[in-house]
């Protein structure tokens, strides 16, 4: 029979052990995440606080929401090291890869699709009908010079088309849902965007009661927008992290977060995935 003695003794290391925990716990260092500004500041903050909030629960430790107005501001914090996960571009991506050792571990389903296509595309009741028709009109590109699929694949299949950048007005938003709110408020021609964006919610011809856009031109399929560890985050880490993003997928609870994000699922990806697209970007 256990002695009061021993009893004793086995309640107090019991209790040490459940205090190491919690103050492991309350010592982790905190979790950064990064979030690329395809969206508004407060509209990506609403989207994705909740998947931080779940991430933190999950992990044990603070995990802090991060994005920018805009694309070059948001790589300037990618380029400074400020994120162990990182949501961004696949060019983004690729640099970061490339540069600073990021490792791919999730990538995006959005409608139940993890590919997308850029496509040019004009109101529903524009006179232009074909990009031959685009000469000397006033194409807008969200996110500046380093957006993937809003302005690097858009001008590539818009040369491949026959349009070369002196034969059109080329302008710039914040955001690709910028590019397209503009054009439709009578502010360009066309726009440059990811197909997946098209599809989305809550965009500028809802509101106005109007058709959605038509598409002119359809670049090749390449993987839905990654989502990475930094260096700095040790496999262990990176494979909790992993497993707990993917746990969003099997609970009603769970894909009510993805849908909050206008995600219908993340799918596991890995740095290969980005390969067979790599030869047609830019170099990094």
């Amino acid at each position: 029979m256990m002695t009061q003695f021993a009893l004793m003794l086995r309640l107090v290391l019991t209790l040490c052990c459940l205090l190491a925990a919690s103050l492991a716990t309350a010592a982790a260092r905190p979790l950064d995440m990064g979030i690329f500004p395809r969206y508004s500041v407060s509209q990506t903050e609403r989207m994705f606080r909740p998947i931080a909030d779940y991430l933190s629960t999950q992990l044990g430790r603070p995990v802090r929401l991060y994005t920018t107005p805009d694309f070059p501001s948001f790589w300037t914090l990618v380029n400074q090291g400020r994120f162990d996960l990182v949501h961004y571009n696949q060019y983004h991506y690729l640099k970061a890869h490339k540069r600073f050792g990021h490792r791919a571990i999730l990538r995006n389903e959005e409608n139940g699709q993890d590919r997308i296509h850029s496509v040019i595309a004009v109101r529903a009741d524009s006179a232009f009908h074909s990009i031959a028709d685009l000469h000397g009109a006033k194409i807008l590109f969200g996110g500046g010079r380093g957006a993937m699929m809003s302005y690097i694949v858009a001008r590539h299949i818009l040369q491949q088309a026959g349009l070369q950048p002196e034969d059109y007005l080329a302008s710039f938003s914040k955001t690709p849902v910028g590019a397209v709110r503009e054009m439709f408020y009578g502010q360009g021609d066309a726009v440059g965007i990811g197909h997946t964006m098209l599809e989305a919610g809550g965009m500028p011809w809802e509101e106005l009661g109007l058709a959605p856009p038509r598409i002119l031109l359809r670049s090749k399929p390449l993987p839905l927008h990654p989502w990475a560890v930094s260096a700095q985050v040790d496999r262990k880490l990176a494979g909790e992290i992993k497993k707990a993003l993917l746990g969003l997928n099997h609970s009603r609870e769970g894909r009510q977060l993805l849908r909050q994000a206008r995600l219908t699922g993340l799918r596991p990806a890995s740095d290969s995935d980005y390969d067979p697209a790599e030869p047609s970007w830019p170099r990094p």
